[in-house]
């Protein structure tokens, strides 16, 4: 299949899929895969899962799109079970999670102009990664996303990941900052994993500082760790959250919710989206959070991820190459000794999607409804590979 018409983003493809169900995929060669990535966190639900392939059927037929300048029924039952299950207030929808976080970046920079701050600053973390658009790769930790684009955005000031210790001192020295936007679970940093109570203290901090907590669970959220959302583990409330991926269950759609002294920060004018909050989008999203709910997904989560987690940890005990095997659900990261990003291609040669972050971590997020066998056959497929990766 040719791709000459394609920007090469993306550099060469593993291979051409055209098939998904369930937790499996397909390729044009009809060779079967074990989908352990879920379309980065984003099919939870697995592939053309019934409910949300038939709303988007019945809704097609309906109404596509209209503008926001209209009432849009399916767009308020959205909103309204979003804060049901996560206890925010207001919502604000957007297309994708880059879009999700700079609503975020831009409530920020409100609430510390309303307060007169001189340079509204938002306080991030080391090794974050927030999005592709120029505000939130500036406010990510990489390098290797935010060369070539500089002038970055300015307003960020940036701390160490899990460190509270910190915090004091840097608010001590920088009077303009309004506001902390981390990740529960940093994904692209390696499934870098907070301890307890980091939550909780950052939520301290910020009310002792009247500073926003905004948390960007475009990853972790929907279901991803056993909780419907993250933060839920430790049972905080944020001012804001921000959430893509597994929301629609492949159909693109972002959620920016809003609660306390963020709630009313944006106001006619202050922002908005073409496609944001459409019908179809939102029909999707509404059968993803249903099926959650209905078919005890979130428990389900649960049992997934400890089901593979430990059977790696069964079967690569003693291993020296490998570090560490941690997660929390169906977000799952094994840590090796050196890069090993060839395990992608080795893991696809034996029918296995996978992926490599933070050069060095095997990065699993499994739909949630894979069966038992399925998470055994991951597990009997990775480990071995992982084994013999040092050999090569």
């Amino acid at each position: 299949m040719t791709r000459h018409a394609l920007m090469n983003t993306y550099g060469d493809r593993a291979a051409t899929l055209i098939k998904g169900e369930g937790a499996w995929l397909w390729d044009e060669k009809g060779k079967r895969y074990l989908d352990a990535l879920s379309g980065i966190a984003v099919c939870g639900l697995g592939h053309s899962h019934p409910s949300v392939a038939k709303a988007i059927a019945k809704q097609a037929t309906i109404l596509t799109h209209c503008s926001n300048f209209f009432a849009i029924p399916n767009q308020e039952e959205l909103a309204k079970n979003l804060c049901q299950v996560s206890g925010m207030s207001k919502v604000f929808f957007g297309n994708s999670g880059a879009e999700a976080n700079e609503a975020a970046i831009k409530m920020a920079r409100l609430f510390g102009n309303k307060k007169g701050l001189k340079l509204p600053t938002v306080l991030v973390m080391d090794n974050a990664f927030h999005g592709r658009t120029l505000a939130t790769l500036s406010a990510s930790g990489s390098r290797r996303v935010q060369a070539g684009f500089e002038p970055l955005v300015s307003g960020f000031v940036r701390a160490p990941f899990n460190n509270i210790d910190c915090l004091s001192k840097i608010a001590d020295n920088n009077h303009n900052i309004c506001a902390i936007l981390v990740e529960p679970i940093q994904g692209e940093g390696g499934i870098r994993i907070a301890s307890d109570d980091y939550l909780s203290k950052l939520r301290q901090f910020c009310d002792e500082k009247d500073w926003l907590l905004m948390l960007d669970e475009v990853q972790t959220g929907n279901g991803r760790t056993g909780k419907y959302f993250c933060y839920q583990h430790g049972g905080i409330i944020p001012d804001v959250v921000t959430t893509s991926k597994g929301l629609g269950n492949g159909m693109p759609i972002g959620a920016c919710l809003a609660s306390g002294k963020a709630t009313d920060l944006l106001q006619p004018g202050n922002h908005g989206s073409t496609f944001g909050g459409n019908p179809l989008a939102c029909a999707a999203a509404l059968a993803t959070i249903k099926t959650i709910q209905v078919d005890g997904l979130l428990d389900r989560a649960t049992v997934v991820g400890e089901r593979i987690m430990s059977g790696l940890r069964s079967e690569l005990a003693g291993v020296e190459h490998v570090k560490d095997i941690r997660g929390l659900g169906c977000m799952i990261g094994i840590e090796l000794n050196k890069p090993c990003k060839s395990l992608f291609g080795m893991a696809m040669a034996k029918g296995l999607v996978i992926n490599v972050t933070a050069e060095s971590v095997i990065r699993l997020l499994p739909p949630f409804i894979m069966t038992d066998d399925e998470a055994d056959q991951l597990v009997a497929i990775l480990a071995p590979l992982i084994k013999a990766f040092n050999k090569d």
